[in-house]
């Protein structure tokens, strides 16, 4: 539940601060709020893949549990990359 409750932290700074959209987490213009939104976003996603790593050492989880872990967070990776794609074409 905890890497689940990650999946639904990734995409709020996009939310909140980037209007909807994730064309600002590839530009080169900042400010206070645009930073802390790419912070956040990267600093979640490292999380979701740090917490799977945790708990497997620390002996919570199995190794294949964490790699079942590993792949959706590739499929989440892949659908938001897909998200961008679609949100850079201006026929959609």
């Amino acid at each position: 539940m905890l890497s689940a409750l990650m999946y639904v932290l990734v995409p709020m700074p996009c939310l909140f601060f980037g209007g909807g959209t994730t064309q600002f987490l590839t530009s080169r213009e900042g400010g206070g709020w645009i930073d802390a939104a790419k912070f956040l976003t990267g600093a979640s996603a490292v999380g979701s893949m740090a917490i799977p790593i945790i708990l497997r050492h620390a002996g919570l989880i199995g190794t294949a549990a964490m790699f079942i872990e590993f792949t959706s967070f590739f499929i989440f990776v892949c659908t938001v990359l897909c998200f961008h794609r679609a949100s850079l074409d201006d026929e959609w």
